[in-house]
């Protein structure tokens, strides 16, 4: 019961960084230790194992997809969307450098955290390099978003695009959609409850992150060490997305009639009372990533010594 409710919360807190236009859920997805195991649940999802569930072989359909532990995080990350999203969302408006210093923070340790396990030579460093270069400039708060589209065949490829987004650690789902020009139109459809855009959004997410978890599966299996010197370069690219102090350049008035901003531009920070707090939010969210894998020890230490006692060996 102690797992299920852990990855519930593991869910909720990916569900509230995915509503932020800037934090991935799959950053959070990795901090806490499920990322490949949500990758291979993901991809367990195929034909074969649709075939056991529609000829009634629903146990081993359950088993196969890891069903216990994708309802858990699905689970959390739905009450996220529903609660805390808005919570964030609030913070964001109000207060938004100190919540943009706290997960900058998070992001900054996140990337120390991944990169510890990242065997280093030529090739880790040169993946880890070619994908902080392609972050840093795909997250650049400068990007002028592409205008709205409201296709079907455009919704649907923003749907598949946005999910695969959500599952890179570094790079945010919410953000894709603000740069495709769909971000406030899914909102709206949202909100609105507008049954046929949201089926089609949804119909690419669904291919596009079986499709990419197939491909990220396959790249853990062959690739490990590249794949995760370049997840690790994707996190501290994106730090420039996050980066607390901003100058807005251009701005727009949400379907609330609120004036937000579209176009900003990273600039230096001024020596001031706002600049101590930023610097303390930035400094709680190093803790808080660094007591979450203190915790993750404590809590696995005793796992593995039962697991040993359970299955002792003996040297002959």
């Amino acid at each position: 019961m102690k797992n299920w409710i852990l990855l519930f919360l593991k869910g909720m807190a990916m569900g509230a960084s995915d509503v932020v236009p800037g934090v991935s859920g799959g950053t959070i997805a990795f901090i806490t230790g499920i990322y490949e195991r949500l990758i291979h649940a993901i991809k367990s999802i195929n034909f074969a194992n649709l075939k056991l569930f529609f000829t009634g072989h629903i146990r081993e359909f359950w088993k196969n997809i890891d069903g216990g532990f994708l309802v858990c995080v699905v689970a959390g990350i739905g009450v996220s969307f529903l609660s805390l999203a808005k919570l964030i969302t609030m913070l964001l408006n109000t207060y938004p450098q100190y919540v943009w210093s706290f997960f900058f923070g998070l992001i900054l340790a996140s990337t120390i955290f991944v990169g510890r396990d990242v065997r280093w030579n030529w090739k880790t460093i040169l993946a880890f390099l070619i994908f902080a270069v392609l972050s840093f400039f795909i997250t650049s708060p400068e990007n002028a978003p592409l205008s709205q589209n409201d296709s079907y065949w455009y919704i649907f490829l923003c749907g598949a695009i946005a999910i695969c987004a959500m599952i890179l650690p570094g790079i945010s789902g919410s953000f894709i959609l603000v740069l495709l020009g769909q971000y406030a139109f899914m909102l709206n459809a949202l909100s609105e409850l507008q049954i046929m855009i949201i089926a089609v959004f949804a119909l690419g997410a669904v291919v596009g992150i079986i499709s990419f978890s197939h491909v990220l599966n396959w790249l853990f299996d062959h690739f490990k060490q590249i794949t995760l010197a370049a997840l690790t370069g994707f996190m501290f690219g994106s730090l420039n997305k996050i980066w607390p102090w901003k100058e807005t350049l251009q701005t727009y008035t949400d379907r609330h009639g609120e004036v937000k901003p579209l176009i900003q531009s990273n600039i230096l920070p001024q020596i001031d009372t706002t600049f101590w707090i930023s610097i303390l939010m930035i400094l709680a969210g190093l803790v808080i990533i660094f007591a979450i894998e203190l915790i993750a020890k404590k809590i696995s230490k005793p796992q593995e010594t039962n697991a040993v006692e359970t299955n002792p060996t003996t040297n002959e």
